[in-house]
């Protein structure tokens, strides 16, 4: 054709092109991929796995016992009391929701806008999304006493004339959280198709290639599949982006549209949601970077996805803490006694080294460490800094709960709340759940979302320099390959 660039031609603008940026990585062959990542789920499991599956999966057994044991004795076996009818219980509710939206937040706003590097971390905190929301939904139910009655809470006819009373909180609670599991799960599943047809293709066993090509709903890779696809997961992302905003906001109105001072506050909905993507980062941390060095994903998960999460956790981090401070200064502004003496009390009352400690170092102070870049390439910072905050998150809520409630109107009635080794165990338990949730995805399903990371232009870094088997191009011109 006439006025069509010759090869040499086209070859050189490549060149000059790629010669703009100190490294660019080449998408010739990412079967290094596919082996690496496929290779943890056909691989026998480590003797590693199987001692931790065998300590969380005892957690999880007790905590089931304990369960158990609350169900046929009675919430009288925790250490709920006049006036602290909301412990541990609602505390861990709201603790394990808010550890959920880290991963609807990576899936769907971040794909949204078009955030490539979401690729590598996406899947894992996606399964962390549903594992965090199976352990927060039984609190809801056992919390109320009568368990065996929760299922009038759905909304179906019954010859009883039960129906559901929609101004309570526990209704709203009710529909905000099955709503997000089930958008949450057909989210998951939908990104897993295509891996999942890896994995079939790649089955040595019959068991194995029946199992994974059910599951992978007869994906082959065509072009009506992947339109097909793109447009199910677009569709699933606008439906999950409210989610994030509405679902903590609910959780919120439990204690806003009460009159208990303290919880009687409208900035609680903006406040839930920052904290709960606060935590939910650093919990995706907290899993990902141990696996990260187990399975020697470096190269997968990359210093500037470490990099730019720790960022994530700064960001919601001051906004935690601005909202700490409104706080402060709206229970001052509004001259209501009630409000000045209970936040006094939350500082310099009986659970005043929960604000010290939880709030104060752990959500406000130890996340500033991330203000210098090599903190947040430092992954032993980056850890601790999310342990921190793990912590806290969980002693904001307890002290916001109980802090609330542990100074009635009466002094008569101020008692501090204890709990008992049910409420422990309950604890324990769900985090048993939740640990032994996640093993065994790990073990069975690619904890890496391989088709989404083949599509998307990896990012160059020069601690890491270029990936295995991948060419890339140097400032000089001259190709390499690792």
């Amino acid at each position: 054709m006439d006025g069509a660039p010759t090869a040499p031609e086209t070859i050189k603008e490549a060149e000059q092109e790629l010669t703009r940026v100190p490294l660019v990585l080449h998408r010739r062959n990412f079967s290094w991929l596919t082996e690496r990542i496929s290779g943890v789920v056909e691989q026998p499991a480590p003797r590693w796995w199987w001692v931790a599956f065998a300590i969380t999966s005892s957690a999880a057994t007790f905590g089931l016992f304990c369960i158990g044991y609350q169900i046929s004795t009675g919430v009288g076996t925790w250490g709920n009391q006049i006036p602290v009818g909301w412990a541990w219980d609602i505390t861990n509710f709201v603790f394990w929701i808010g550890i959920g939206h880290a991963g609807t937040l990576i899936s769907a706003i971040l794909f949204l806008l078009h955030q490539k590097w979401r690729t590598s971390i996406n899947r894992s905190a996606e399964a962390m999304t549903l594992f965090a929301v199976i352990c927060a939904a039984i609190f809801p139910g056992i919390h109320v006493g009568r368990f065996w009655m929760a299922w009038y809470m759905a909304p179906m006819p019954n010859n009883w004339g039960i129906w559901q009373n929609f101004r309570s909180a526990l209704m709203w609670d009710v529909f905000a959280v099955s709503t997000y599991f089930t958008v949450s799960v057909l989210f998951w599943y939908t990104g897993l198709i295509p891996d999942l047809a890896t994995l079939r293709d790649r089955a040595t066993t019959k068991v194995r290639k029946f199992l994974f090509g059910i599951f992978a709903c007869g994906w082959r890779g065509s072009n009506r599949n992947w339109r097909h696809y793109e447009m199910a997961y677009l569709l699933l992302a606008g439906l999950s982006t409210p989610l994030v905003l509405s679902v903590h906001s609910v959780v919120s109105f439990d204690f806003a549209s009460t009159l208990i001072p303290t919880w009687h506050t409208t900035i609680f909905p903006p406040y839930f949601v920052a904290g709960a993507i606060f935590g939910g980062f650093a919990m995706v941390l907290t899993l990902l970077l141990p696996a990260r060095a187990i399975f020697k994903l470096h190269d997968v998960i990359t210093p500037q996805h470490v990099d730019k999460m720790a960022k994530i956790i700064l960001l919601t981090g001051s906004f935690v803490a601005y909202a700490y401070t409104m706080e402060f200064f709206v229970a001052w502004y509004s001259g209501n006694s009630y409000e000045k003496f209970a936040f006094w009390n939350r500082i310099f009352g009986p659970y005043w080294w929960y604000w010290w400690f939880g709030m104060l170092f752990c959500n406000c102070l130890s996340p500033q460490l991330f203000w210098f870049s090599w903190c947040r390439r430092n992954v032993f910072v980056v850890f601790f800094v999310c342990m921190c905050v793990n912590a806290g998150m969980w002693f904001e809520r307890f002290i916001i709960i109980a802090g609330g409630l542990v100074r009635d109107f009466l002094p008569s009635s101020w008692r501090v709340f204890h709990p008992t080794w049910v409420d422990i165990w309950t604890y324990i338990g769900t985090i048993g759940i939740f640990t032994s949730l996640f093993l065994l995805f790990i073990r069975f399903l690619p904890m890496i979302a391989m088709s989404e990371v083949k599509t998307a232009v990896p990012e160059a870094d020069p601690h890491y320099g270029t990936l295995p088997g991948v060419q890339s191009v140097s400032p000089g011109g001259k190709e390499r390959t690792r």
